[in-house]
């Protein structure tokens, strides 16, 4: 082979996109030593993404002073862009499932409080064009958290303001959009999300995915109540309906109260992304591309970045290869461009060590470069 491209998303908990793509490399240029490898480290919406952009355009990154999840104070970073023009954040850096151990997992509990102060520092410098990227969320608050930090208040019944968490949804009655920034009059915000599911019902956030977030049935069912109250309720303010749209229940409805209340632009993360890095031109000769994902499963056909990069490798009519610490049989994927699955991760190695980052690299090199040789 004369050239590969490798387009993987990360290996969430274990490797970043460009150790993923630099093991991937290594594994190649063991069997093809005079092969162009092109790495081009992916994302979809989730973490790495503000990484993957900046880098990509020589941006920067900027330090933050908010709160985790549960409203610890923490350090985080934004981004810009290397037009010096457009704020990169990422939803993960302040309210993301990283930032707590198992134990504290509760989505009813947790809040994106922390992400809307990072927005307003950005505000307050002087950005108005923002991307939100929003995968790897811990919470299912639809939002309040980060509009609350952005001047919003949620009442309740008595007219006390609601601590904006996810389970408190159900107990907002009423909206006082009175004290909002100043600066959200000229806001223009697009939300890079990675998956295409409404806000409730059976493909809601709260079914979907709250059982990631520490989610037992009788939460995700209080949950997806609540996300059926506060619609209603804001429906009632602002006669919006936005609740079926795709995408409005990624990242726990955060899509969902962005669009609303900021009037959002949602987007495919991974495809904007390989717009930004024009994909397309770095596709052309390529003999092979090897994308990937820490899981490929039944999430990875809704817009994830194996699919994504496959659909534009297919219209070059390039064979694409899938990797993954652990996968699954999904129809469909042949159909989208990808003809090969592979599963780096040995039968039998306990999670512990596979999630290892220098196990991961040895068995994507391993596995790989038996692949390249079959």
């Amino acid at each position: 082979m004369k050239k590969i491209v490798v387009a993987s998303d990360s290996f969430k908990g274990c490797l970043s996109s460009l150790q993923v793509a630099d093991a991937v490399r290594t594994a190649i240029i063991g069997i093809y030593p005079a092969c162009e490898v092109v790495s081009v480290p992916m994302a979809d919406g989730g973490e790495g993404t503000m990484a993957t952009l900046v880098n990509a355009t020589r941006g920067h990154f900027f330090p933050c002073n908010t709160y985790d999840p549960l409203m610890r104070p923490i350090n985080a970073f934004w981004g810009v862009l290397g037009d010096g023009l457009t704020a990169v954040i990422e939803l993960a850096q302040a309210s993301g499932l990283m930032l707590l151990n198992e134990r504290e997992y509760n989505p009813e509990k947790t809040t994106t409080y922390g992400t809307g102060i990072i927005i307003a520092e950005a505000l307050r410098k002087g950005f108005q064009k923002i991307i939100l990227a929003i995968g790897g969320s811990a919470t299912n608050d639809a939002a309040i958290g980060l509009l609350s930090a952005l001047g919003f208040h949620f009442l309740d019944e008595a007219g006390n303001e609601v601590k904006p968490a996810g389970g408190n949804l159900k107990q907002i009655v009423s909206i006082d959009d009175k004290d909002v920034m100043p600066e959200l009059r000229n806001i223009q915000l697009r939300i890079a999300c990675d998956v295409d599911n409404p806000l409730y019902g059976t493909n809601g956030a709260a079914y979907m995915f709250a059982s990631q977030k520490g989610a037992d049935e009788f939460m995700t069912t209080r949950l997806d109540c609540g996300l059926r109250s506060f619609a209603k309720v804001v429906e009632g303010k602002y006669n919006d309906r936005s609740y079926m749209i795709p995408g409005v229940g990624a990242a726990g409805g955060v899509g969902y109260g962005l669009k609303v209340f900021l009037n959002a632009e949602l987007v495919r993360g991974a495809d904007w992304i390989m717009d930004v890095l024009r994909f397309e031109d770095l596709l052309k000769g390529a003999d092979l591309v090897i994308t990937g994902e820490g899981s490929i499963d039944s999430q990875t056909i809704h817009g994830k970045v194996p699919v994504s990069v496959a659909r534009r490798a297919r219209l070059q009519n390039i064979p694409v290869w899938a990797v993954g610490g652990k996968t699954e049989d999904i129809p469909g994927l042949a159909n989208e461009g990808i003809s090969r699955v592979i599963t780096v991760t040995p039968p039998g190695m306990r999670k512990e060590r596979a999630l290892n980052p220098k196990t991961a690299r040895e068995n994507i090199i391993h596995v790989l470069r038996s692949a390249l040789l079959s």
